[in-house]
This record gives C-alpha cells, structure tokens and sequence, in this order.
C-alpha cells in the first residue's frame, strides 16, 4: 500500500515506522507527511506527542481524535521546505473531504528541534474556499472519477 503523504514510497517504508516509533522523522518534512499520514488513520496519539511541548495542552488527544474522524483526507501538496540546524518549515496543501465539501487546509508549518526530536510548534494557515461537491463533479483526490464513483457517499 502507497503512502498516505503521497511521497510514492510504501506506508510501511515511509510514515508507518515514524508513526509508531521506530524511527524519529529525520526533516521537518518528514514528521509533517507523518502527521498527516496520522490523520489519515486516525493516530491522535501520535499527532499530539509530535508537538512541542508547549503546544501539547492546547491540542488535546481527544480534540484531536473528533477532528481526524470527522474528515477524510484524500490529498497532501508539499509545495516547499526549508530547513536550519534546529528550525524548519513546511509549507502545505492537505485536501480533505467533510459534510460533502472539499476543504484544503494550505498552511506553513514552523517546526523546531526538542528532546533531538523535530516537533510541529505552529503554522499560518492561509485562506481557502470550501467547495461544495456534486455528485457529478470531478472527485478532489485526483483520481479523474465523479465525486459518486469516488468518494462520494
């Protein structure tokens, strides 16, 4: 099975071994396509230890178990990457599907080092249009079927 981050490498060769701990993401990239490679299965664990420490209590596992559940994530776009010795950032697109909308969450992530760890600390998120899928339109995840055939429901 492909990867979850779109990264065309095998889940079990790519977020998976990051996801459940045996091995740390190397690059701010790589704990952001682990990130959302959780939210895809619905690891809230995972996604709450991998902020910094100081942003744990905002984002409770529970909050973000509802979320993750409530979504269903059809599409990552890493559009760039920018990496330091203790800081990086990620800019991306996550698509996903809620209440028969397409929603992209485009955001530029900050990421710092912590414990010899990258850990997601915060982000911009920019503005982007939800849009109300038909059933005949084309489905959001790329796959070039209708809504319907896809992921519609």
């Amino acid at each position: 099975m492909l990867c979850y981050c779109n990264s065309e490498l095998a889940f079990s060769q790519c977020c998976e071994p990051i996801i459940n701990g045996q091995i740390l993401a190397p690059t701010p990239e790589a704990l952001m396509r682990s990130r959302y490679s959780a939210y895809c299965i619905g690891h809230a664990d995972y996604i709450h230890r991998s902020y910094a420490n100081n942003k744990q209590a905002e984002n409770s596992i529970t909050d973000i178990a509802a979320f993750a559940g409530h979504c269903e994530f059809i599409r990552l776009e890493v559009l760039d990457s920018v990496i330091s010795k203790d800081t990086g950032e990620v800019e991306f697109k996550a698509h996903y599907l809620a209440d028969n909308c397409h929603h992209t969450l485009h955001e530029r992530s900050n990421f710092i080092v912590e414990n010899e760890q990258w850990r997601y600390l915060d982000g911009f998120l920019f503005d982007t249009p939800i849009i109300k899928l038909g059933r005949n339109d084309p489905c959001p995840c790329g796959s070039q079927k209708k809504y319907k055939k896809c992921h519609g429901k």
